[in-house]
C-alpha cells in the first residue's frame, strides 16, 4: 500500500515537472534574474568585441587621421582601398604574410595533430600531458616572446650555444638575417598556440567510438591503417574548425613587433605589423587606411575558412 502512495507522489512530480518544463517552452524563460548573470560577458563582448568590429567596419571607408582632426571620419568612399591595390609595402607585406602561413599552418597541424594521438593512447597520466601541452597557451605573451629572444640571442642564446657544443662555430644569427629571421619567428608563434588546436583534436579523437578500433582490428588493420580509415576521416569537422581558428595567423603581429619589429630589411613585416606602424607609428597615424588593410585581411581569412569548409564537407 506505501509503494503504491508512493509511485503515485513520484507519478505526480514527475508530471508536474514535464508541465513546467512545456511551459517554459511554450512561454519563454520565466526567471529573469538569469539575464543578470550573462549580462556582464555580455556587456564585456559587446563593448571590447561587436562595438570595435562595427566601428573599425566604418572607420575602413574615411580618412581617419588622428593626429588632424579636420580628417576624423571623413568619408572618403573606396579610396583607400583603391590606394592598398597600389601600396608597395602592403604587396610586400601580403607575400611575406601568406608565406608565413603556408609555413604555420601545415607545421601546426602536424604538431598538434602528432600530439594528440600520442596523448590519446596513454592509459595513466594523460590528464597531465594535456595539462603540459596547454601550459604555453596560457602564458603572457610578452613573457613567451621575450624568453624566445634569449633563446634566439646571437652570442649568449641556447640554440646556439647547443650548435656549438656539438662544434658548430658558424652559428645563424637567427633573428638578424633574412634567411632565418620569419622561420624563427614561425617556432614562436608555434610553441605559444599549437596546446589549443592538440585539445581539440583530442577531443575528436575522444568522441570517435572504441568500438571502430576494435572491428578494425578484428579485422586485421594495422595502426597505420586504422589511422587513414578511421582517425583522420571523422577528424574532418575538427580539420575545419582548427583552419577557421588558426588562418588568422595571415594578420601575426605580436612577434613581429617584439622580436623584429620588422627587421630584417624588411622581411617580416607582415599585413599585421603594417598595420599597426601606419595605425600608430608613420606619420599622422591613418586608423582609416589601417582598417581598410584590416578589413580586406579578415575578408581574406574569411575567404580561406570558407574554402576549407567546403572542400572537407564535399570529400
Amino acid at each position: 500500500m506505501a509503494m503504491t502512495e508512493n509511485q503515485g507522489q513520484g507519478g505526480t512530480l514527475i508530471t508536474q515537472a514535464i508541465s513546467a518544463i512545456k511551459r517554459d517552452r511554450e512561454g519563454g524563460r520565466t526567471n529573469p534574474f538569469g539575464y543578470l548573470f550573462i549580462a556582464p560577458a555580455l556587456i564585456l563582448y559587446l563593448v571590447f568585441n561587436l562595438w570595435p568590429m562595427f566601428r573599425g567596419f566604418a572607420m575602413a571607408f574615411t580618412d581617419y587621421r588622428f593626429i588632424a582632426e579636420s580628417t576624423r571620419w571623413a568619408f572618403n568612399g573606396l579610396d583607400n582601398f583603391k590606394e592598398i591595390f597600389t601600396d608597395k609595402v602592403f604587396l610586400s607585406g601580403l607575400g611575406i604574410s601568406l608565406r608565413y602561413l603556408t609555413m604555420y599552418l601545415p607545421l601546426m597541424f602536424v604538431l598538434s595533430l602528432f600530439l594528440a594521438i600520442l596523448i590519446s593512447r596513454v592509459r595513466v597520466g594523460g590528464q597531465f600531458y594535456r595539462w603540459v601541452v596547454y601550459l604555453p597557451t596560457i602564458l603572457p605573451i610578452a613573457v613567451t616572446l621575450l624568453m624566445f629572444r634569449q633563446l634566439f640571442n646571437y652570442k649568449f642564446g641556447f640554440f646556439n650555444n647547443v650548435l656549438m657544443g656539438f662544434g658548430i662555430m658558424d652559428v645563424p644569427n637567427w633573428l638578424g638575417d633574412v634567411g632565418t629571421a620569419l622561420p624563427s619567428l614561425m617556432v614562436a608563434d608555434l610553441w605559444r598556440s599549437f596546446g589549443f588546436p592538440t585539445l581539440l583534436f583530442l577531443i575528436g579523437i575522444y568522441n570517435i567510438s572504441v568500438e571502430l578500433y576494435e572491428a578494425a582490428a578484428i579485422d586485421g588493420a594495422s595502426w597505420w591503417d586504422q589511422l587513414t580509415q578511421i582517425t583522420l576521416p571523422l577528424l574532418k569537422p575538427t580539420f575545419a574548425l582548427v583552419i577557421a581558428l588558426n588562418v588568422g595567423v595571415i594578420g601575426a603581429t605580436e612577434s613581429m613587433l617584439v622580436l623584429t619589429n620588422g627587421g630584417p630589411q624588411a622581411s617580416t613585416t607582415t599585413l599585421g605589423l603594417y598595420v599597426y606602424q601606419v595605425a600608430f607609428q608613420f606619420g599622422d597615424l591613418r586608423l582609416g587606411y589601417a582598417a581598410a588593410i584590416s578589413l580586406l585581411v579578415g575578408m581574406v581569412s574569411a575567404l580561406i575558412s570558407f574554402i576549407s569548409f567546403r572542400i572537407l564537407r564535399q570529400s
